[in-house]
């Protein structure tokens, strides 16, 4: 076994893993160096990989994760600037606790890799692999967050059109592995090979994998997506939330003839059930046009975040209740303790938080097809739509202005993409203050709108693709091949130390 390196070069050789983390996350939105993805996170595998011991590869994998996901959600400290002489002080606190706390799923990767197998090739994939089924753990434990998955990194490349085959997970098996291998090849002393698989990953992601883009038919439905643009701290001060509205209305009666108008999340500014005039107003600009509106409504005396479905005339035919709620955010996971130690969620605006609805659904809005709702946070989660009868079209109504405009609202939008990708149906995005677009069923953007600009777009509503195998299968595939690699190296490792 390799001797353990005095403190100083262990030190170093953690930093060094922590900035393989960092420079690999610069694969995702808004820096899109997707190549630095795969020779970064093999560096990061490969210290991993010849660690002495258990303990110290559990070191090297928390410090690469924490460096991964330091950058990769750096935006996490914006929603305590938004009112910074109450929130303020929790910013440092936050991005440390969240990059640490996610960067412990790769430390018990690394930990298991280090414990399971001697240091060298063979731990490479064993470690690339024990990520892969932690990430997916990280999607679904403590209500999950499947957000800066390394996998992600390839949604703005052509590499995308996997995701219809093996999803996110697919994706995130395909970028480690292929680092894995480079990782192996180098702990090998093979280096001189260790380009190769670095050269595929690149090839993946340059190729025209992507079949052309669908034609729209002249009577495909034309959608106009609203972006009202109000800033966080504007959007609730009494002042400015007439000026919002009236531009809201605005837009929405501009000159065309749209079969369907969506509003982004929380852009009615009353109550669903105490909105009569400001529904006819809508009424008034919107014509014949179906609208889907974003707003709040109390049931019974639970405040739900809401996408409501007014027809022409005013009314309201059906309301979608978000299910799936942010912690911290939309509520605190320990209300009563919270409650008493005068702690509210952020981003709530009712008393008492949101309450989440009774779990996802689909919209039948008639001749335009049946639409699955997706409010804000419910975009980054790829299995709930396979809970329910497969729709035509996804609609995801958000408001990112909480986060600022730099890199939440461009990786929030890669998400939807990756959604569309998936399950080859297009996603309708309307956002507050950006990114509002078309997606088709490839994960192609269509038509958007740049951020911090109040605006609209018209545009046809793409035809669905065919049933993707992701659609059939999920995730299921690629866990299984993650769980091959992973315990064929352990069982190898075995074989051959008991030799």
């Amino acid at each position: 076994m390799t001797d353990t390196p005095p403190g100083p070069m262990r030190w170093r050789l953690r930093a060094l893993a922590a900035v393989g983390g960092a420079v690999a996350a610069l694969a995702l939105p808004p820096f899109d160096l997707w190549p630095l993805l795969f020779p970064a996170l093999a560096m990061v595998i490969g210290l991993v990989a010849m660690a002495p011991t258990g303990r110290e590869a559990a070191w090297r994998g928390w410090f690469g994760g924490a460096g991964w996901f330091a950058v990769a959600m750096h935006w996490i400290v914006q929603p305590f600037f938004v009112e910074p002489e109450v929130f303020g002080w929790m910013a440092p606190f936050a991005l440390i606790l969240m990059a640490g706390g996610l960067a412990l799923f790769w430390a018990v990767a690394a930990w298991g890799a280090g414990r399971m197998t001697a240091p060298g090739a063979r731990r490479a994939l064993v470690f690339a692999g024990a990520v892969v089924l932690l990430e997916a753990a990280r999607g679904r434990v403590f209500s999950g967050l499947p957000w800066a998955q390394p996998g992600h990194g390839l949604i703005g490349t052509e590499a995308l059109a996997l995701a219809a085959f093996g999803g996110p997970m697919g994706l995130t098996l395909v970028v480690l592995a292929l680092a894995g291998a480079s990782a192996a090849l180098v702990c090998a002393r093979r280096g001189a090979l260790a380009a190769v698989p670095v050269g595929v990953g690149v090839a993946l992601g340059v190729a025209p994998i992507t079949p052309d883009p669908s034609i729209l038919p002249d009577d495909a439905p034309l959608v106009r997506i609203i972006q009202i643009n109000a800033p966080q701290d504007q959007k609730w001060d009494p002042e400015w939330i007439p000026v919002f509205f009236d531009r809201a209305l605005e837009l929405t009666g501009a000159p065309g003839s749209p079969d369907l108008i969506v509003w982004p999340e929380t852009s009615l500014p009353e109550l669903i059930g105490r909105s009569e005039r400001s529904r006819a107003e809508i009424a008034d600009v919107a014509g014949a046009a179906t609208t889907l509106i974003g707003g709040q409504r109390y049931a019974g005396f639970e405040p739900r975040n809401v996408l409501a479905v007014r027809e022409p005339g005013g009314r309201i035919s059906s309301v979608y209740d978000k299910h799936h709620l942010v912690p911290f955010g939309e509520y605190m996971p320990t209300r009563g303790l919270a409650d008493r130690l005068g702690f509210s969620a952020i981003a709530q605006q009712l008393s008492g938080g949101y309450w989440p609805g009774e779990g996802p659904g689909v919209i039948d809005l008639g001749p335009l097809g049946r639409a699955f709702p997706m409010i804000c946070y419910e975009a980054i989660f790829p299995h709930y739509i396979r809970q329910v009868e497969r729709p035509d079209f996804m609609v995801n109504i958000t408001n990112d202005a909480w986060f600022g405009s730099f890199a939440m609202p461009y990786q929030h939008l890669a998400l939807s993409q990756l959604r569309a990708a998936e399950q080859g149906l297009p996603v309708i995005r309307a956002a507050n203050t950006g990114i509002s677009a078309m997606i088709d069923g490839r994960g192609q953007v269509v038509e958007a709108l740049p951020m911090d600009t109040a605006g609209y777009i018209d545009v046809r509503l793409p035809p669905p693709r065919g049933v993707t195998l992701y659609a059939r299968t999920g995730d299921l595939p690629a866990l299984i091949l993650a769980f091959f690699v992973t315990f064929a190296g352990v069982f190898l490792d075995r074989r051959l130390r008991g030799h």
